[in-house]
């Protein structure tokens, strides 16, 4: 059976967005930079892990604001472009347009709803969270999540949108699985306990 994958890149102080989010810099000012590492980096190890990571999954799961933001990069393919893995979109109301064609399912009751479709169509592939923090901050409090991998970016952003809030007073032991360094990002996975 496939895991499910808290996946995502972070500024070195905890952020997943810059400050002074919106519609033209949807990751804020200077955000962009948490994803070179997956974009334009030439080191052959980051291309492998994205290739790795898309290869081994059978489904995504995302927030709305993150859909609404990367659409219109994903396009209809979503962010596994050619791959054309399913996303579950996590929302409170269905968009009334969306890309002909698209991988796209909208559902509007809740994370654990999602989790089920997403592993429906995944069969023995992974289920990969990945945006924004507001949605991987409810998987982790559910304790729905096998596996966190951050991208930890080498920028201090100083302010932004943190993914380590709001997860409730328990300890949440982790155990690494691996670490990548690369010039443009160390890449940390890790097994949650449970």
């Amino acid at each position: 059976m496939g895991k499910v994958i808290l996946d995502i890149s972070m500024s070195l102080d905890g952020f997943v967005t810059a400050a002074n989010r919106r519609p033209e810099e949807p990751m804020g000012d200077g955000g962009q930079q948490l994803h070179a590492w997956a974009m334009a980096d030439e080191d052959t190890r980051n291309h492998k892990l994205l290739e790795d990571a898309v290869a081994d999954e059978g489904a995504t799961i995302a927030g709305r604001a993150t859909y609404d933001t990367s659409v219109p990069w994903w396009g209809a393919d979503g962010p596994t472009g050619s791959a054309r893995r399913p996303v579950f979109v996590v929302t409170h109301n269905v968009p009334s347009e969306t890309p002909e064609g698209g991988v796209y399912t909208f559902v509007t009751e809740g994370i654990e709803r999602a989790l089920h479709e997403a592993k429906t169509v995944a069969g023995n592939k992974n289920i990969s969270v990945m945006g924004g923090a507001e949605i991987g901050q409810q998987f982790i409090r559910a304790g729905l999540v096998d596996e966190i991998v951050i991208h930890l970016v080498p920028v201090l952003f100083g302010n932004g949108t943190r993914l380590f809030e709001h997860l409730g007073g328990e300890h949440m032991q982790l155990e690494t699985i691996e670490v990548i360094e690369t010039r443009t990002a160390i890449h940390l996975r890790f097994h949650v306990v449970k």
